[in-house]
């Protein structure tokens, strides 16, 4: 499954922006590198990010009538 987000989050213009960002977000509350609980917050945290940086599917172009 870290894989999936993984390969998702190299296709932002900055390769590693996300996950650096997780890693940073999941230490700076507390959490051991390599433990259960930080994989889980790395993982939800990733997901979050690539959430917040995807296009919402309202602005994807429809072709026009005309």
């Amino acid at each position: 499954m870290a894989g999936v987000f993984s390969i998702s989050a190299l296709g932002l213009t900055a390769c590693g922006t996300v996950e650096s960002a997780a890693k940073e977000d999941c230490t700076s509350i507390g959490w051991t590198v390599g433990s259960a609980g930080y994989e889980d917050c790395f993982r939800a945290r990733v997901r979050e990010r690539n959430l917040d940086y995807s296009r919402p599917s309202d602005l994807i172009p429809k072709p026009s009538l005309l």
